[in-house]
């Protein structure tokens, strides 16, 4: 083999790793250096999955079983639903933030237990306190998955069966007022112009 076409051979076998390594390079770039919670939803402004969820066995609220969540329950005005499981410690870290949001009357909280046992998620809620107003128990988490979730915790914003917005990751202060409460007011004022 002759000195010309032993290089040219050697390029040639370099082909692909300089391929592979443009293709890895531009899916750092567009996938692996942003933000996860900035990942867009495809159901934003679309309705809310249909699914029919059971309670979590045993929660109680003042003697009466905390029922489970469906479709029906999101179909009118405005809700939160927030995505979580007893196993995630970042959960439980804003569950105080969510205690407080269920206070106000111009929305309601709902809870989406993502592929728990009830009784940790039974643990959970009545160590921490159950600020939702319904439970639904997604155990094997296949109407997270309708729902898009990537992970636990992940928060909603739904308007009248339709979903307004979609927050991927723990819920701050800082993310309450910068972008849930936004979100929220936003529904809210949709809800009532004409």
């Amino acid at each position: 083999m002759s000195q010309p076409t032993r290089r040219r051979a050697k390029l040639l076998a370099l082909v692909p790793l300089a391929l592979f390594l443009a293709l890895a390079v531009l899916f750092y770039a567009k996938l692996g250096a942003g933000d996860p919670s900035e990942i867009p939803s495809a159901l934003i402004d679309k309705p809310v999955p249909e699914f029919q969820l059971e309670p979590i066995a045993g929660l109680m609220r003042d003697g009466v079983p905390v029922p489970g969540l469906s479709t029906a329950d999101l179909a009118k005005g405005v809700s939160v639903v927030n995505v979580f499981a007893s196993w995630c410690a970042p959960c439980r870290a804003e569950h105080p933030l969510l205690t407080g949001l269920a206070q106000d009357p111009r929305f309601r909280l709902y809870g989406l237990n993502y592929k728990d046992a009830d009784d940790q998620a039974l643990r959970f809620l009545n160590g921490l306190g159950n600020p939702y107003a319904a439970v639904g128990a997604d155990r094997k988490g296949r109407v997270g998955i309708d729902w898009g979730v990537y992970g636990v915790p992940e928060t909603f914003v739904v308007a009248n069966g339709r979903i307004a917005a979609k927050l991927v990751g723990p819920l701050t202060p800082d993310r309450i007022s910068a972008e849930l409460m936004p979100a929220i007011e936003k529904a809210i004022a949709a809800q009532a112009a004409p």
